[in-house]
């Protein structure tokens, strides 16, 4: 069986990267699984109407279920939450807390994730690229792991007591392409609306993706499943906000694809194929 897995800071970001890619491939029977390391307690309510004194005492509770009902709707087969505490920005109190994912021993995270890697058997992982522009320490973290556990699942003297070693054909992590953002950019400005993205151009350096292989996925069929996952984040979402400025008609039109950068392969890969699974021969 095809696999993916996917590896995620908190609740919500499932839904805001790569979602309708994953979509896609649960709908063509890849199994799909979620890991969420943070239960994102710490984070801000984000959505004004829900920026109430009784959602803010369960915001953990919420979130969990927030995340489930994405899941479902992106068609995620399961989820695993690591249970590890949301680390907040640097110099927050979160930052501190003992339990915090950027304070627990990474050998001990990247354990974790090593064990369900060899369980589930995925030919594709996501992950996360270096995060320049966000550099959330929760959001490093799950790089870093993105990275080690490339190597440390497939190799049998590493956490043995994690089962057997299996060989991750491809690491990719959903982004943010420069060729996307001034695509959409470029057309909201031709159809005469203000583009979003005008402050992520002002802090993209030309060239910045230079010698970043980058694969681009159609999913022109699942891009409302993306935008309907998110949705579902209702805490962390605002509907009248930033994810929804820019028209489904118009990205199905210029640009219905998500970009997705390479970190680790084991076999060539072709950054023309469109397809995370060219890696892999499985059927």
């Amino acid at each position: 069986m095809r696999t993916l897995l996917a590896l995620h800071a908190h609740p919500d970001d499932e839904s805001s990267k790569g979602a309708g890619t994953v979509a896609r491939y649960s709908d063509e029977g890849v199994r799909c699984v979620l890991i969420t390391a943070t239960g994102g307690e710490t984070g801000d309510v984000l959505n004004p109407a829900m920026n109430r004194p009784e959602v803010i005492e369960r915001l953990a509770e919420i979130r969990r279920e927030e995340l489930q009902r994405a899941a479902d709707i992106i068609g995620y087969h399961e989820v695993i939450l690591l249970g590890h505490r949301d680390s907040g920005m640097p110099g927050s109190e979160p930052n501190h807390h003992p339990d915090a994912l950027v304070n627990v021993d990474f050998e001990q995270v990247l354990g974790e994730v090593v064990e369900i890697v060899r369980r589930e058997r995925p030919q594709v992982v996501l992950g996360y690229d270096d995060h320049r522009w966000y550099p959330h320490p929760d959001h490093l973290r799950i790089h870093a792991l993105s990275m080690a556990v490339f190597e440390a699942a497939a190799d049998p003297g590493r956490f043995s007591g994690a089962g057997g070693p299996w060989q991750i054909d491809a690491v990719y992590a959903p982004v943010f392409s420069v060729r996307r953002i001034r695509t959409l950019h470029r057309a909201m400005l031709d159809r005469g609306l203000a583009s979003p993205y005008t402050w992520w151009l002002e802090r993209m350096e030309e060239g910045s993706e230079d010698g970043r292989s980058i694969i681009r996925v159609d999913v022109l069929a699942t891009l409302e499943r993306g935008l309907d996952a998110l949705r579902a984040h209702a805490t962390q979402v605002d509907p009248e906000g930033f994810w929804f400025q820019v028209p489904p008609d118009l990205i199905r039109e210029v640009y219905p694809y998500e970009d997705f950068e390479v970190l680790a392969s084991r076999i060539p890969i072709s950054a023309s194929t469109g397809d995370l699974f060219c890696l892999s021969g499985a059927a």
